[in-house]
């Protein structure tokens, strides 16, 4: 996650609670539904969970990390607020690990699992890929859009990030939701709406006669989620998905619905963030469009977009966010791509 729309990613919303509920404890967002939090050991330290009472126990809105701290917070709610009732149903809302991680551990219990095609055959599949050190693929492709030097040398003996670390083993079978679905939980009806950019069919959740949106990450405030581009897809286009996605969402979209966002706190004025969101990237497409008037590598573009110093901690998730931006532009004709002797592209201006 980066900070690349802050200042304005506040700008117009509402926030009904003062901060989140503390660990172990559920802040109750509206009548049966629950807010709850679960710690992440990185620079974005928590992401939210939502339980809604169902006849015969909860239905979950995404788990977090498959860690030791998650399942024993869990278990706090599951004794406290939740009153020893099951968790029957869980909707994940995207693949990525700190959203699906304890799925497969709930259902071992007996927790029926709702989330979309893409998403169920991601996490599976990225769980069962574990690897010690990035595969020569891998390499070869940071390589050519102009990782620095060091880092990609000290990536390359590197254990890198594996969805086997901190997602428990998916078992067979789901059922799946998609676009344009209408379903039934926690006592409330939903329509399914698709984001995309972050996650390939996001499922965002839109109450029908009522006004709660199951935001996931597609509809965060504050922040705008990572958009890579990365190498099991590298003709993708992250970013025109993420702004297709926005422009698709936006008329679903009303001032009075509370949005519960998988991080950061629920919030009112979604016409005014999902703008916001959009034109994050338009501006942030041209600020990039400007810097390169030079041929620039990958690596050498980062400081039109981001707002902080890029550490070795968030190198990866700037570098990939970086190229997914000037694969935009490439792709919609605002860049040129060249080739060096070396292999490496590099990008300018059109």
């Amino acid at each position: 996650m980066k900070d690349l729309d802050i200042p304005d990613g506040y700008a117009g919303l509402t926030f009904p609670w003062d901060g989140p509920p503390p660990a172990g404890e559920v802040t109750e967002v509206a009548d049966g539904v629950l807010w709850a939090r679960l710690p992440l050991p990185m620079a974005l330290d928590h992401v939210n969970i939502y339980f809604l009472r169902e006849a015969d126990g909860w239905a979950m809105v995404d788990t977090g990390f498959d860690s030791r701290k998650s399942r024993d917070i869990l278990s706090q709610l599951r004794r406290g607020p939740l009153g020893n009732l099951p968790i029957t149903r869980l909707l994940v809302t995207h693949h990525h690990p700190d959203h699906v991680g304890m799925a497969g551990w709930l259902q071992s219990q007996g927790t029926e699992l709702l989330t979309t095609r893409t998403a169920w055959l991601m996490a599976r599949m990225l769980v069962l890929d574990e690897q010690e050190v990035p595969t020569p693929e891998t390499l070869e492709y940071c390589r050519v859009w102009g990782m620095d030097a060091d880092v990609l040398a000290r990536r390359a003996t590197e254990r890198p990030f594996n969805f086997a670390d901190m997602v428990s083993p998916l078992p067979v079978g789901f059922t799946r939701i998609q676009e344009g679905d209408r379903i039934a939980l926690g006592g409330r009806d939903w329509t399914v709406a698709r984001g995309d950019g972050h996650a390939a069919e996001h499922a965002v959740l839109f109450e029908v006669g009522g006004n709660l949106v199951l935001g996931g990450d597609q509809l965060l405030p504050g922040i705008s989620p990572n958009l890579g581009l990365y190498p099991s897809e590298a003709n993708a286009d992250p970013v025109g998905d993420w702004l297709a996605s926005c422009d698709r969402l936006a008329p679903l979209a009303r001032p009075d619905q509370l949005i519960l966002p998988g991080h950061k706190t629920p919030y009112l004025g979604l016409p005014t963030r999902l703008a916001s969101l959009k034109q994050n990237h338009v501006t942030a497409l041209n600020r990039l469009e400007a810097h390169i008037a030079e041929p620039r590598t990958g690596g050498e573009c980062f400081a039109p977009l981001f707002k902080r110093r890029i550490t070795d901690q968030i190198y990866g998730l700037a570098f990939f966010e970086a190229i997914a931006h000037l694969q935009h532009l490439y792709l919609t004709g605002r860049a040129i791509r060249e080739t060096h002797d070396d292999g490496v592209w590099s990008f300018r201006a059109a």
